[in-house]
């Protein structure tokens, strides 16, 4: 496809849902990973655990994340797993077949108007941000007080101005290369 969202609606939106970064992370996790627990994304990128699930809930119902069955699961499913073969004491979560498409959509020209969308600028600031590390390391033009109040709102920086766990793996996982 030519990564345009299908549903006509501004980036960002899918049937309704207006996606946050935080279901971006989720999304892309699931795509890395295979499968995997909320508890585990968690620890991944320190974001607090009721927002993990608040963002896969979001995401079930608009159909792009189901419930993965079975009791047992295995590494070459579970690409974040060390053992072989581990017997399931969370609840697992995948792509559905709608979120392995929707995924796929996600190119440089559809992120580019998603963070543009999302905050003034904000390709540029995000592609800035993952390549200093810091709010203080952005180009000048980008160190107004409402950006920086952006990225503290979408966890993409701590209140001492670095990047979160949270931002770094967003970035690797969709492949956000800084010029």
């Amino acid at each position: 496809m030519d990564g345009g969202n299908t549903q006509k609606e501004r980036p960002g939106s899918y049937r309704g849902l207006e996606l946050l970064p935080v279901h971006l992370y989720v999304l892309a996790h699931l795509k890395k990973a295979g499968v995997d627990y909320a508890k585990m994304m968690v620890k991944m990128s320190e974001l607090p655990l009721s927002l993990i699930e608040d963002a896969i809930r979001d995401l079930m119902e608009a159909g792009l994340v189901e419930r993965d069955s079975g009791s047992a699961i295995k590494r070459s499913k579970a690409r974040f797993k060390k053992a072989f073969e581990v017997h399931k004491h969370h609840t697992y979560y995948r792509l559905s077949r709608e979120g392995e498409l929707f995924v796929r959509r996600i190119d440089e020209k559809w992120l580019k108007e998603y963070f543009n969308a999302l905050f003034s600028d904000g390709w540029r600031v995000v592609k800035e941000l993952s390549r200093s590390g810091k709010f203080d390391g952005l180009p000048k033009e980008f160190q107004r007080e409402e950006i920086r109040e952006e990225l503290l709102v979408y966890r993409f920086i701590t209140p001492l101005g670095r990047t979160t766990r949270f931002f770094n793996l967003l970035v690797e996982f969709l492949e956000i290369r800084a010029r």
